[in-house]
């Protein structure tokens, strides 16, 4: 007889998602982004980017397009809500999004309209050269996709690179969450990986004593960066300069 071992939602789980190590065609990898892109809108992902995206540009005084770059961008859904977002307020952007998966690319740009200020590179980002000066680092359901040792150099690299701010976007770990996301994402029928990795996300992201120890661990002074929580189970961290 099978012994069911309950959760320990006291730690961080080290279980892999199944978008970080089954091989598979670009057709099903958009197929899943495209889902992803659902859940996003049913759970109001974007909501606390935008909000601190208003506070940054309501307190910046240049008129120099901002620049923006999103690591993890996927399907590159954060950046065209950017986009429209800059739009609607009269603000000139430069958009990149970062992902070292070629498909989140090719996904990104088939999704995106040619004519609009978005560039997408595939590369790790701790490989990224950009051109110009880099006012703003985002990113979203990323950080939870790494150990805490990389967490703690991404948040050093963003630090080294942005020079407005960085915010990050990602999952509060709560065991409600999880199980309500893993009946919620069986009964739409998402995308197997979505079903598979959603929860596991949730085991694999934070509760804000974790990002108080990582922060502390990458050297960002004490109140320099604000840990927030959003409803539904978001958990932010943002710095501004």
């Amino acid at each position: 007889m099978s012994v069911v071992v309950p959760l320990d939602f006291s730690r961080r789980s080290s279980q892999l998602e199944l978008m970080d190590t089954e091989d598979c065609g670009v057709a099903e990898f958009e197929a899943c982004l495209a889902d992803l892109a659902k859940v996003n809108r049913l759970t109001f992902a974007y909501r606390p980017t935008f909000a601190w995206l208003d506070r940054v540009v309501d307190q910046r005084s240049s008129t120099e397009p901002l620049r923006i770059v999103d690591c993890g961008s996927g399907y590159g859904d954060m950046l065209r809500k950017i986009d429209a977002w800059a739009l609607r307020r009269g603000i000139e952007v430069e958009l990149t999004g970062i992902d070292l998966n070629p498909w989140s690319r090719a996904a990104a740009l088939k999704a995106t309209d040619a004519d609009r200020p978005i560039r997408w590179v595939t590369t790790d980002l701790f490989d990224y050269r950009p051109d110009q000066p880099i006012d703003i680092v985002l990113s979203s359901l990323f950080t939870h996709h790494l150990t805490d040792d990389q967490v703690v150099a991404f948040i050093k690299w963003m630090e080294a690179t942005a020079q407005v701010g960085w915010f990050v976007n990602d999952l509060h770990r709560r065991p409600l969450p999880y199980y309500v996301f893993r009946l919620g994402s069986r009964l739409m029928r998402w995308h197997r990986f979505v079903q598979n990795d959603g929860p596991i996300s949730i085991t694999r992201a934070f509760v804000p004593a974790d990002w108080r120890r990582l922060l502390v661990r990458a050297e960002i002074a004490e109140g320099a960066a604000q840990v927030a929580r959003v409803f539904p189970y978001r958990l932010c961290v943002g710095r501004v300069k």
